[in-house]
């Protein structure tokens, strides 16, 4: 019989790959920021069939510079001012390396206890980093505790399904058949993610995007953020219709346009209302910028909910993947999600003295992430990711002072720290529908030109969903140069489309 490969024998290639992506971010500044791969490019350069015999990395190598590198839009790029930013950073990426070396598969704080303590600690430190209150620490010992998940679309279904069954316990019904029970009722801004609606579809409480049956997205104030006196409105009304409110989701920064809704006068028109619902506040992006004080108006009220999220792998110098979820009520969410096997069964857990993350979101199997993030914390410092936040809010207000003073541009919304919504001004006689037209012309003329990446949204301006160019801030190469060679970028082609 053939001998088995060894499986780690080419560990030794470690300091190749590492030289590789050193030449990579060293060049990255000089290539174009979005991919002009067509559709199948890379299907036709690659073989249909697996290779039979091992090839070596030289041939590995290269076609990572042919086939791979070309058809990627790079994220990590100075000018890559799409979406929200993903940053990476080489401690973060030296945190991944070690996490998939050491090959732990962290389900159960048996399988490894030092994935799952420091991943205790890493979430405890980063909530006191950005001001959450102790109770949404384990140190607090008041029922509360953070657990690293992938997105922030994993925390709100992970938060949506624990509410669930919270409101059925305290209602009395969870034993109750699901024919006999009142239809529960979610609620979030009309500015929310979209995963709040997918979250529903998931979990059974929305046959699909339209099925508002049992979703109800609250209308927004003129600064878009979500309008406490609707929600209440809402509230009683399905209150009064027999059926039960469940779950509220604040958005501490749309992805649209950074609008942020106000904890605190959601929770009082909860209480207003008579609704007992699970307060979760999704701050993927924007909760990173309370590592600066100065940015933690945001938090007011926070205190009074069940659950917050946000994603350092946004704009914290963390790998994706990496979102923060942190409870008040763990107790609920392992009701809510635990499920324990013969095959799982062991002496620590049936202790109750540690923690088993399997049981804080929808997988078993985990990662050792809480590596990425001690690595982050350890190099940079609070101080380092202090800069960096407040170099992507800096560069925003310059851009936006710059386009302010261009008569060729209009800004629709006033900027919210690292992002900035524009669009071409309104030529006489022009239609709304023509200047939509032309905003999303000159958002692909950018893009085509390689220079620069930045896309678009749909927000109510003068009554109507208008179409506006986003420019998020955020990579940790972005310098000043930069924004001002999109300026003059924008500048040069606003006339053209």
């Amino acid at each position: 019989m053939e001998p088995a490969p060894d499986p780690f024998a080419d560990l030794a290639q470690i300091q190749r790959i590492a030289s590789w992506l050193e030449r990579y971010h060293e060049t990255l500044g000089g290539r174009p920021v979005c991919s002009r791969a067509r559709p199948s490019e890379v299907l036709d350069a690659l073989p249909d069939e697996a290779p039979e015999e091992p090839e070596g990395f030289e041939s590995i190598e290269r076609d990572l510079d042919t086939i791979v590198l070309p058809a990627l839009t790079h994220w990590q790029h100075p000018s890559f001012f799409a979406f929200f930013p993903a940053n990476a950073s080489a401690p973060a990426i030296l945190g991944d390396l070690l996490s998939s070396g050491l090959g732990v598969q962290g389900m159960l704080w048996q399988t490894s206890p030092a994935c799952t303590e420091l991943e205790m600690r890493m979430c405890d430190w980063m909530a006191r980093a950005i001001g959450l209150p102790g109770v949404f620490t384990f140190e607090a010992d008041a029922g509360g505790g953070g657990v690293i998940q992938g997105t922030a679309s994993e925390a709100t279904l992970s938060a949506m399904h624990a509410a669930r069954r919270r409101a059925l316990v305290r209602a009395g019904l969870l034993t109750t058949p699901r024919s006999r029970r009142p239809d529960l009722v979610l609620y979030a801004s009309a500015q929310a993610h979209s995963s709040v609606v997918k979250a529903a579809m998931i979990a059974g409480l929305a046959d699909g995007p339209e099925d508002t049956s049992q979703v109800r997205l609250v209308p927004v104030r003129e600064d878009l953020s979500m309008d406490p006196e609707r929600l209440e409105a809402m509230l009683r009304e399905d209150i009064d219709a027999g059926r039960l409110p469940f779950f509220v989701c604040a958005t501490l920064g749309t992805t649209g346009t950074l609008a942020f809704d106000e904890p605190d006068a959601i929770a009082s028109a909860c209480e207003r209302a008579g609704a007992d619902c699970w307060l979760h506040a999704d701050g993927a992006h924007g909760l990173s910028a309370c590592v600066c004080e100065e940015h933690r108006w945001m938090l007011r009220g926070i205190d009074r909910f069940d659950s917050v999220c946000f994603n350092p792998h946004k704009w914290l110098l963390t790998n994706f993947d990496c979102d923060l979820f942190y409870t008040r009520d763990r107790a609920s969410l392992i009701d809510a999600m635990s499920i324990t096997p013969e095959y799982l069964r062991n002496r620590a857990s049936e202790s109750q003295g540690v923690v088993d993350y399997r049981d804080w979101h929808v997988p078993l199997g985990r990662r050792f992430r809480a590596l990425k993030l001690w690595l982050v914390l350890r190099r940079f410092g609070l101080r380092g990711l202090r800069a960096h936040i407040r170099s992507g809010v800096e560069l925003c207000a310059h851009l936006e002072r710059l386009v302010r003073e261009d008569p060729r541009f209009t800004v629709p919304f006033a900027r919210r720290l690292n992002l900035l919504c524009l669009r071409p001004a309104a030529r006489a006689g022009e239609s709304p529908d023509d200047l939509d037209a032309r905003t999303l012309r000159l958002r692909d003329a950018i893009n085509d030109s390689g220079r620069a990446y930045l896309t678009h949204t749909s927000a109510p301006i003068d009554g109507r969903d208008a179409i506006v160019l986003r420019v998020a801030i955020g990579a940790g190469t972005t310098r000043r140069e930069h924004v001002d060679a999109l300026f003059e970028l924008l500048r040069d082609l606003v006339d053209r489309v």
